[in-house]
Protein backbone atom coordinates (compact mmCIF):
# COMPACT_ATOMS: atom_id res chain seq x y z
CA UNK A 1 0.00 0.00 0.00
CA UNK A 2 1.41 3.35 -0.95
CA UNK A 3 1.24 6.20 1.54
CA UNK A 4 -0.52 8.92 -0.44
CA UNK A 5 -2.49 9.34 -3.65
CA UNK A 6 -2.63 12.62 -5.54
CA UNK A 7 -6.11 13.65 -6.70
CA UNK A 8 -6.04 16.95 -8.55
CA UNK A 9 -2.86 18.01 -6.78
CA UNK A 10 -4.28 17.23 -3.34
CA UNK A 11 -2.57 14.39 -1.51
CA UNK A 12 -4.99 12.02 0.18
CA UNK A 13 -4.01 9.18 2.50
CA UNK A 14 -4.59 5.91 0.73
CA UNK A 15 -6.21 4.41 3.83
CA UNK A 16 -8.87 7.15 3.71
CA UNK A 17 -9.73 6.31 0.11
CA UNK A 18 -9.75 2.59 0.84
CA UNK A 19 -12.01 3.28 3.82
CA UNK A 20 -14.52 5.10 1.63
CA UNK A 21 -14.50 2.24 -0.88
CA UNK A 22 -14.88 -0.28 1.96
CA UNK A 23 -17.82 1.72 3.33
CA UNK A 24 -19.57 1.62 -0.04
CA UNK A 25 -18.92 -2.10 -0.45
CA UNK A 26 -20.12 -2.74 3.10
CA UNK A 27 -23.38 -0.94 2.33
CA UNK A 28 -23.91 -3.07 -0.75
CA UNK A 29 -23.03 -6.27 1.11
CA UNK A 30 -25.33 -5.36 4.01
CA UNK A 31 -28.25 -4.83 1.65
CA UNK A 32 -27.58 -8.17 -0.02
CA UNK A 33 -27.35 -9.92 3.35
CA UNK A 34 -30.63 -8.29 4.37
CA UNK A 35 -32.32 -9.42 1.15
CA UNK A 36 -31.32 -13.06 1.57
CA UNK A 37 -32.22 -13.02 5.26
CA UNK A 38 -28.76 -13.67 6.69
CA UNK A 39 -29.25 -11.08 9.43
CA UNK A 40 -31.75 -13.40 11.12
CA UNK A 41 -28.74 -15.43 12.27
CA UNK A 42 -26.96 -12.40 13.76
CA UNK A 43 -27.55 -11.39 17.37
CA UNK A 44 -26.47 -7.74 17.11
CA UNK A 45 -26.57 -6.32 13.58
CA UNK A 46 -24.42 -3.18 14.13
CA UNK A 47 -21.57 -5.34 15.43
CA UNK A 48 -21.88 -7.60 12.39
CA UNK A 49 -21.78 -4.54 10.11
CA UNK A 50 -18.61 -3.24 11.79
CA UNK A 51 -16.99 -6.68 11.47
CA UNK A 52 -17.98 -6.80 7.79
CA UNK A 53 -16.44 -3.35 7.25
CA UNK A 54 -13.19 -4.38 8.94
CA UNK A 55 -12.99 -7.55 6.85
CA UNK A 56 -13.62 -5.68 3.60
CA UNK A 57 -11.15 -2.93 4.51
CA UNK A 58 -8.54 -5.52 5.41
CA UNK A 59 -9.07 -7.30 2.10
CA UNK A 60 -8.72 -4.02 0.19
CA UNK A 61 -5.51 -3.11 2.02
CA UNK A 62 -4.11 -6.58 1.42
CA UNK A 63 -4.96 -6.39 -2.29
CA UNK A 64 -3.40 -2.93 -2.65
CA UNK A 65 -0.13 -3.90 -0.93
CA UNK A 66 2.87 -4.69 -3.11
CA UNK A 67 3.54 -8.43 -3.11
CA UNK A 68 6.83 -10.23 -3.50
CA UNK A 69 10.16 -9.98 -1.80
CA UNK A 70 11.87 -6.60 -1.60
CA UNK A 71 14.97 -6.20 -3.74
Amino acid sequence: MIGEISIGGVYMPSLLLLGVVALLLTGIAARLLNLIGAYRLVFYRPLADVALFVLILGALVWCSAPHGSPA
